[in-house]
């Protein structure tokens, strides 16, 4: 091995790559439906640069590579967040308060319990990262304490009980999760015949009906053209009108408006019909959907967007990205030139959209170094990840700049975050190498592992006993919501396996994984700085 450990440490690049491959070939090795995924590359960095120190030879990844792929983490992270992180700062103040306060109580309390055990700020800042299962975290944690390896050791040994103490969480809710009254009703889609003869609108059954149904097509009489309704549009006795939603409030609006008809408007393709398009023209990119003024221009409207493998409603302010595919229902003769003003190419999901991603990078980058005074008169920096993080968030929420688009598609965002969390923790998994072995030599380990099993089961105590009985959150969608709190893709793997994709879980998820990625990074930051 002497000779193999020696031609490694010459050739840092086939190194950096022989980490990445052989690492995921084992996080991809599943438990009872558990792996350690990229988390993988950091432990066998470490497990191979502690083998060769013992031959006093040094396996490492150099620092500008582990640089590089850290901000193109937090950039790609940052752009996809954007528009949901500043959504949810607006829509869910309550639950993502007690979430920051239950990070700052569980931060505190290993900073004392940490240091009254001997250990170090990096150390316990480390700690800290690995028992919330956050990479990024991390990395802000070396980078404001210099100290990398001391950090990426306390990260190692906490990481495991953060997975296994937040499962334990997961399951807990889910035991209880069986008697939920949330449970979504399934998607209904009915052909209606109106009976009524007082002409109802169109827009006053949507507002009672609270905006959960939507009418998507309506014929006047038997065989008149089909066309999408508006909202200032009523129905007349003898109109076959559609109607999509929770399969009671369908219910519903059949025993209001007459009855359920044999005949399907979805059918019949030949006056309205509906195509996923690819968004890859980028002058659409950038823009909100409201923007796009289809109803005037095409006759149609933009119902679902899909994004990544995730469906979402086509709200008025939501903001379109190259990549996304858009669900348009319009007239017949509109298509070919629909498809046309949206692109329909394949290159609109992995466009990287170079302009974007330089100067945004740059951007990031210049900010994080930006020198700032305090009071005391010394100065600091947020440094490159925290500056990167900001930028993106800030490109993700605005999409375009004038005629320059912001944003970078979605598979495009998952690629490069992929590539440069693989990366960096490579680097920082080899930096830490010799002195992990340090660390089980002297005992050092056993006080890491009770600070960071400490700070997880204040993180998963609080959130269960705050959501379930203070906001009175369901069990199903609380799972959700703790593997978004703990950004652990492994816990929501978990509970998916157990509740079959319930929707509810990935609405949990999604509500406060932006807010607990940009917050642990912040809070690392802040004690590796100490």
């Amino acid at each position: 091995m002497v000779t193999v450990f020696e031609l490694l440490a010459e050739q840092p690049i086939l190194f950096l790559f022989l980490l990445v491959g052989a690492g995921m070939a084992f996080g991809h090795v599943k438990v009872r439906g558990v792996g350690l995924g990229a988390a993988a590359v950091l432990f066998l960095a470490i497990a191979l640069a502690a083998w060769a120190e013992v031959y006093d030879i040094e396996l490492r990844v150099t620092p500008q590579l582990g640089t590089l792929g850290l901000t193109l983490f937090t950039f790609a992270i940052g752009i996809n967040s954007g528009a949901s992180f500043f959504h949810n700062l607006r829509t869910a103040v309550g639950p993502l308060l007690t979430m920051l306060a239950l990070y700052v109580l569980a931060a505190g309390t290993g900073l004392f319990v940490g240091q009254a055990l001997g250990m170090d700020i990096p150390l316990i800042a480390g700690t800290f990262a690995g028992s919330m299962t956050n990479t990024p975290a991390l990395a802000a944690a070396g980078e404001a304490s210099g100290l990398l390896e001391r950090a990426t050791v306390g990260y190692s040994i906490a990481y495991l009980f953060g997975v296994i103490g937040m499962m334990a969480a997961a399951m807990a809710a889910l035991s209880y999760g069986r008697n939920d009254k949330d449970t979504p009703s399934p998607i209904a889609n009915r052909t209606i015949r109106v009976e009524r003869e007082d002409h109802p609108s169109i827009g006053d059954l949507y507002e009672k009906l609270e905006s959960k149904v939507t009418f998507s097509r309506l014929r006047r009489g038997e065989t008149g053209p089909i066309s999408h309704p508006s909202l200032s549009d009523t129905l007349d006795e003898g109109d076959l009108v559609t109607v999509v939603g929770p399969r009671e409030l369908v219910a519903r609006v059949a025993t209001e408006l007459g009855h359920s008809s044999s005949h399907s408007l979805t059918q019949d393709r030949s006056y309205l019909d509906f195509r996923r398009v690819t968004i890859s023209n980028p002058h659409v990119a950038g823009r909100a959907v409201s923007s796009l003024d289809m109803e005037k221009q095409f006759s149609a409207v933009i119902s679902r967007v899909r994004r990544g493998d995730v469906d979402m409603v086509a709200q008025p302010e939501t903001v379109l990205q190259l990549g996304d595919r858009v669900r348009v229902v319009a007239p017949t003769a509109k298509m070919r030139e629909i498809t046309k003003f949206f692109g329909d190419s394949a290159r609109g999901l992995s466009d990287l959209n170079p302009i974007a991603l330089g100067l945004g990078m740059a951007l990031g980058i210049a900010i994080g170094e930006l020198p700032i005074l305090t009071p005391s008169g010394e100065y600091f920096s947020i440094g490159s990840a925290a500056g990167t993080l900001i930028v993106g968030l800030v490109f993700g929420r605005i999409g375009r700049i004038g005629p320059v688009v912001t944003a970078l598609p979605f598979t495009a965002c998952q690629v490069l975050s992929e590539l440069g969390l693989l990366i960096f923790l490579a680097q920082a998994g080899a930096k830490a190498g010799c002195q992990i072995s340090e660390a089980f030599t002297s005992g050092a380990w056993l006080n890491i592992f009770i600070v960071g099993a400490l700070m997880t089961s204040i993180m998963a105590i609080g959130l269960y006993v705050s959501m379930r009985w203070f906001f009175r959150m369901g069990g199903t969608q609380l799972s959700g919501l703790i593997g978004g709190v703990q950004t652990q893709p492994a816990v929501l793997a978990f509970v998916n396996s157990r509740t079959n994709g319930d929707p509810r879980v990935a609405l949990g998820y999604a509500l406060v994984y932006p807010v607990a990625m940009i917050a642990k990074i912040l809070i690392a930051q802040f004690l590796g700085g100490l």
